[in-house]
């Protein structure tokens, strides 16, 4: 029986004497999309931190297509992609250059034709011989996921991904994930605090609260429990009545 895609076993985390997660257990299966709503400072981004491999937790474990985080860093980070809050690229290369780099440093085979074939896939093949420092955020945040994929991974982490973009671009955005999951099977795990984007793409939401996951569900039982909720500040509201 294969591994869950993500799998979080009493996982926490604390800067110095602060707790940012705590004991957060958590199931993704392959296939899934995956929506990670919080507010600004629960934690989200420290758990992507982790499942990245960037920081290891304080305690608990972590694993990413089988493979712990802590010890088995090169296997995690082989079948990962990531494309962070802030798209770092090198603005003097190309759009191309950017990936045939980072293709080469996944260890890709022929890594220009790798370039050339993701670019064309995400139908942005008219960017590549571009610098990428003439880009708008939203051209921009296309090659940072073609960078994210140039390899192909099993899961594909999104950090605020909508972050910067206007209507046109969260709509190219939504389109580009549905695509991947469909077209690749890519397990897709999502950080936002907009839970109408979310309801939009994803098949299951997980809330975090203050470093604690306090709901996770799928998003028709979501949509079926909270049938009038338009923010996420509504759904933390009415857990708090359902709890109270």
């Amino acid at each position: 029986m294969a591994a869950p895609a993500i799998q979080l076993h009493a996982l926490s985390h604390r800067y110095d004497t602060d707790p940012v997660l705590r004991d957060i257990d958590l199931t993704i299966e392959h296939g899934e999309i995956f929506g990670f709503l919080g507010h600004n400072g629960a934690g989200k981004t420290t758990a992507i931190n982790i499942l990245t491999t960037l920081i290891a937790p304080t305690s608990g474990s972590a694993q990413v297509c089988g493979h712990d985080v802590v010890r088995q860093r090169g296997e995690v980070t082989a079948c990962i992609g990531y494309l962070p809050a802030e798209v770092r690229m090198y603005g003097h290369l190309t759009a191309a250059e950017n990936l045939a780099f980072f293709a080469t440093l996944s260890g890709v085979p022929h890594p220009r034709r790798a370039a050339a074939e993701t670019l064309a896939y995400l139908e942005c093949a008219d960017l590549a011989n571009l610098r990428v420092s003439t880009f708008s955020s939203g051209m921009r945040q296309r090659i940072g996921i073609a960078q994210a994929i140039v390899h192909r991974p099993q899961v594909l982490f999104l950090d605020e991904p909508t972050t910067g973009l206007d209507p046109f671009g969260v709509r190219q955005l939504r389109e580009t994930i549905l695509q991947l999951n469909a077209d690749l099977g890519m397990t897709v795990f999502m950080n936002t605090h907009l839970l109408g984007e979310v309801s939009k793409v994803c098949t299951t939401i997980g809330v975090l609260n203050h470093g604690e996951l306090i709901y996770k569900d799928s998003i028709e039982e979501t949509t079926r429990r909270f049938p009038d909720e338009a923010s996420l500040e509504d759904i933390y509201v009415r857990m708090g009545s359902d709890s109270a």
